[in-house]
């Protein structure tokens, strides 16, 4: 699989059995509790492929893969430096 560029990646934090966003990429909202399982979040570190869908603004993101500290997602979710 080809490297997923850092612009494709959101940082999240898991408290507990809870998965946040810092902010929503979409919307700019802050602290957004998701509705993904920690069985989900496991998939993804698996490399299964995930939706998860944002309640503030409904906003979806695609996840590839996720690390420790970020989802990477099949999109830009910022800009490349």
């Amino acid at each position: 699989m080809p490297v997923i560029p850092f612009s494709h990646s959101w940082p999240y934090d898991k408290q507990y059995q809870d998965i946040y966003l810092h902010e929503c990429p979409f919307c700019g909202a802050d602290q957004v509790l998701t509705h993904m399982k920690i069985r989900d979040l496991n998939d993804a570190k698996d490399g299964i492929k995930k939706q998860l869908n944002l309640p503030c603004c409904h906003g979806r993101l695609t996840i590839l893969e996720a690390d420790e500290d970020y989802f990477w997602t099949n999109k830009p979710l910022r800009e490349d430096r």
